[in-house]
């Protein structure tokens, strides 16, 4: 896959209204601290188009980036933020759900989760939501140059079983910082299209 354009087409806060897109739309949802705008951004051959920062929770609106004029890469809010007041965790909780249930154009759902460890009470609350809004996640195990080459089957296996996925879905392991994995997403890309 080339990326030959990408632009910053919408921004959706709590109150917005989603658009309504005829072009397929692929989602990317994910902890505040897993890694998402890094892989956005590499996926999109840009720098610093998803904001990228040390401290997490920077995505608090639902951001479509028009690729090649072709799709949409939709960067959900990051959850699980700790600075986040109760009541715009759930605003941002209602957000998220209004969307995976309300786009009509959604094809794939990426739930990214840290390779490292084992998914969190969120992380399988979040591949419940995509389960009730009739989907299966597509899981993208980012910070893989963070661990062994010899620890990634098990780490694999643990998300697998954590996240209670069938033995077909797909597991799509990711460096943002070598970009090892970036292929075989593009191939993912490349085959839903």
């Amino acid at each position: 896959m080339v990326i030959k354009s990408v632009q910053l087409e919408t921004v959706c806060g709590i109150t917005s209204k989603l658009p309504v897109n005829t072009a397929p739309e692929f989602a990317f949802a994910g902890r505040s601290n897993v890694g998402k705008s890094s892989l956005i951004n590499g996926l999109m051959n840009r720098k610093a188009l998803a904001r990228v920062s040390s401290a997490p929770g920077k995505t608090r609106t639902i951001n479509y980036y028009r690729i090649n004029d072709a799709f949409y890469f939709v960067d959900l809010p990051g959850y699980g933020y700790a600075q986040v007041s109760k009541g715009e965790k759930e605003a941002w909780g209602k957000m998220i759900e209004g969307y995976l249930t309300g786009s009509q154009s959604l094809k794939r759902i990426f739930l990214l989760v840290d390779i490292r460890h084992e998914p969190s009470a969120l992380d399988k609350q979040m591949a419940g939501w995509i389960r009730q809004a009739g989907r299966e996640p597509v899981v993208i195990a980012t910070k893989l140059d963070k661990i062994k080459r010899s620890q990634r089957a098990k780490q694999l296996k643990v998300l697998r079983e954590g996240l209670q996925l069938p033995k077909e879905a797909v597991i799509l392991p990711y460096s943002a910082l070598s970009k090892e994995g970036r292929e075989e997403i593009y191939a993912y890309l490349e085959g839903c299209l």
